[in-house]
């Protein structure tokens, strides 16, 4: 039987402003500190409590949420830095702070008069760690659409089942999209997975990814005060503004951050043993590889920049972005996604190649573990298909034409 979320003590994090420079130090010693046991934790691939105390302990749930008056979240290329750099230890614990990270900006999407609570706050003042999906489920009406019945006063309960891709084991707070039974209306809610009306169980093993924590969520008559309702979602493409539209832009890009720190990381991590087996260190054929490789990286990392930079930009003009401007993100968000996904499986691929020969020649069991990084990727990429993403690309090059307004990722 599902288990309902366990309570997890209180921490006490790291309480600075995102612009203080001790950021940068803090999250390169907890990437360090999550490198040393990540090929160990991902075998054992339990749920990642200890994961979570460390990245409270360093703040970085707080830190990573939409920046407000307090200064304590950060702008958005941080947030993506930050993400990027956990992911190159552990993609993991990165992919579950992508998705915390973008549903601290729930209010911000939804509108200031969206609703009654203020989440990016919240999530910062409460040191909270968001999971779930805002987003309507791509058939409507079907067996993961969840429900809220009025419950009189602004109060509602939600009923039904669905499957979250990171944090639902772990998280203090599920963020979820649900549709009304009297209106139609797709409504945001926050829902406490503690309550005993919820219910969460792991999700199977997969084949990467493992210790992000994805699982299945059951609300049974979950009580749902008014003031957690954050706000409705647009009916269809007809009403929704621009604005809204780059939460799951958002998304796809800081995953699209996540898979290059990865390949990243497995990059870094080859190199250190191949500088530690000098017996083929200088073999032309091996520079000529990690030449390739490094290239690779370098190129994938400059096109995901260019789309980090505007969607920073789209961030910043909230209200006042336009549809033009909003479909040349999208164009962009796309070109990374193709460009740094197939970097990153070329990369992790290749890379148990040399590691494989440089272990040959040192047998002092280094290389193991590193098919992680290439099953962490592949989790990650093969839900994408680049042959969409690349028809996008060109129609809008070809015929101008403006990505579909759309709040699905």
């Amino acid at each position: 039987m599902p288990k309902s979320a366990a309570i997890r003590p209180a921490s006490a994090p790291v309480d600075r402003p995102a612009d203080d420079e001790i950021w940068p130090r803090v999250t390169r010693e907890l990437a360090d500190d999550l490198a040393v046991d990540a090929s160990a934790r991902d075998r054992a691939g339990k749920a990642p409590y200890d994961e979570v105390a460390r990245l409270q302990e360093a703040g970085l749930p707080a830190l990573l949420t939409a920046p407000g008056p307090s200064g304590r979240g950060a702008d958005w290329r941080t947030a993506c830095g930050v993400i990027r750099e956990i992911s190159a230890a552990d993609g993991s614990i990165g992919e579950l702070l992508a998705h915390h990270c973008v549903l601290s900006w729930t209010s911000r999407f939804l509108g200031p008069a969206a609703g009654p609570c203020d989440l990016d706050a919240q999530a910062a003042g409460a040191r909270w760690l968001l999971a779930g999906a805002v987003e309507p489920p791509r058939a409507p009406g079907g067996s993961d659409e969840l429900t809220l019945t009025p419950a009189g006063g602004g109060a509602y309960v939600l009923d039904g089942r669905r499957g979250f891709a990171s944090a639902v084991t772990v998280a203090d707070r599920l963020v979820v999209g649900a549709r009304c039974t009297q209106t139609g209306d797709l409504l945001v809610v926050l829902v406490d997975p503690a309550h005993p009306a919820v219910f969460t169980e792991a999700g199977a093993e997969r084949v990467g990814q493992r210790l992000a924590g994805a699982g299945t969520v059951t609300f049974d008559r979950a009580p749902v005060e008014a003031a957690q309702v954050l706000g409705a979602l647009p009916h269809d493409e007809h009403t929704v503004a621009p604005y809204p539209t780059l939460a799951p832009l958002a998304l796809r890009l800081l995953l699209v951050h996540v898979g290059l720190g990865i390949a990243e990381g497995a990059l870094a991590e080859a190199r250190d043993i191949s500088r530690a087996t000098r017996a083929d260190s200088d073999d032309p054929y091996l520079l000529l590889a990690y030449g390739e490789l490094a290239t690779a990286a370098h190129t994938a990392a400059a096109v995901v920049e260019r789309a980090t930079d505007a969607l920073a930009h789209g961030l910043l003009a909230e209200r006042a972005l336009d549809v033009e401007e909003r479909a040349d993100i999208a164009v962009l968000v796309a070109a990374a996604e193709t460009v740094a996904n197939r970097a990153a499986v070329d990369i992790t691929t290749r890379i148990l190649e040399l590691v494989d020969r440089a272990t040959a020649a040192d047998r002092h069991g280094t290389g193991p573990g590193f098919d992680r990084f290439w099953r962490n990727v592949r989790a990650l990429t093969a839900p994408v298909s680049p042959d969409h993403r690349l028809r996008d690309i060109g129609d809008h090059y070809l015929h101008g034409t403006h990505a579909r307004l759309t709040l699905l990722a």
